[in-house]
């Protein structure tokens, strides 16, 4: 099942985006032609929901909200219970809340204060997970929301929730990776959270990024981060806080130093908070494997993980090209 195919002509209808578009559709084709077991359970449910009633997406903090007064609950909770795990979020339709691990909201505000008003703004969001973030810009009023996903699961997620949108929002989410992105100085707001620790190469990534910039854009990137000075960074042997594949974690001047290396300029820290359970937290909405940051820390010092590194810690760097 191709997610996408119905709306990819009205979105990629601007000027800008046209010139991106073709290799854009080859590699999500590419990316739908794989044999997963799970395809066929995911796709019951999106059927289940897209034969529902259409509601209107709202903001109900910390919910993204749809309200149909015909939406049958047991139905829907049965349908997204085939998408678990649920990460990103969290989001209400109608009476039934779907509390994801990790409470968006909280990221949301720490940042909106600080960044260009999204408005009439093309917007590229990059590990967009299954489309809460993307979604939430896209609700600010920017002109254009392209998500990119690599995950599968991820995938179907935004389509189940799309599905049920009954207002047009000019936003899409695409199983493509930052670097399958054809490079196009595009996008007027790009951003990377929860992204740059999972790279191999942390300036491959931040020049990927700066190559999707339109002049005088603006890049939100967010990430893990330790105390140390200048030139410290923490390479894990192994996982950290649980996770496999975190390869380097700078510290802050660290950090502005590729940023600035990469030629990136009015590099301004606005953020810098320490992950807590309110904002990472254990939900029936991530299955039966239900563990969170507070399995993940060391139980007798929790401002250690398990393998003994610092706790996470997240920054908010923004920046222009």
């Amino acid at each position: 099942m191709i997610l996408f195919k119905d709306e990819f002509k009205v979105f990629f209808d601007d000027l800008q985006l046209k010139k991106i578009s073709d290799q854009c559709l080859r590699t999500s084709l590419n990316a739908f032609n794989v044999n997963n077991g799970n395809i066929p359970k995911w796709t019951i449910a999106l059927d289940a929901l897209k034969a529902m009633p259409k509601g209107k997406i709202e903001l109900n903090e910390p919910y993204i909200s749809i309200n149909q007064n015909s939406l049958d609950s047991e139905i829907l909770e049965s349908a997204f219970k085939k998408l678990l795990p649920w990460r990103k979020g969290p989001f209400m339709f109608n009476n039934l809340k779907l509390e994801s691990e990790w409470q968006g909201d909280l990221k949301w505000k720490r940042l909106q204060k600080h960044i260009t008003p999204l408005k009439n703004r093309r917007v590229l969001d990059v590990g967009a997970g299954n489309g809460y973030f993307t979604l939430r810009m896209a609700m600010e009023g920017a002109k254009k929301v392209l998500g990119i996903e690599p995950f599968l699961l991820f995938n179907y997620q935004y389509a189940a929730i799309k599905s049920l949108i009954s207002n047009e929002i000019n936003v899409m989410l695409l199983p493509i990776r930052l670097e399958e992105m054809p490079s196009s100085a595009t996008f007027d707001s790009v951003f990377s959270m929860g992204v740059l620790y999972h790279q191999r190469s942390h300036m491959e990534h931040l020049l990927k990024l700066k190559d999707m910039m339109a002049p005088g854009a603006e890049l939100i990137l967010e990430t893990l981060v330790v105390e140390g000075p200048k030139g410290y960074v923490l390479i894990p042997e192994g996982r950290y806080a649980q996770m496999r594949n975190v390869h380097c974690l700078p510290s802050i001047e660290t950090l502005k130093s590729w940023l600035a290396d990469a030629n990136f300029n009015n590099i301004k820290v606005v953020d810098i908070s320490k992950t807590s359970p309110k904002e990472q937290r254990r939900t029936e909405w991530i299955g039966d494997n239900a563990a969170s940051l507070e399995d993940f820390l060391d139980p007798s010092d929790p401002s250690l993980t398990k393998e003994g590194y610092p706790a996470p810690t997240r920054v908010i760097i923004i920046c222009n090209n």
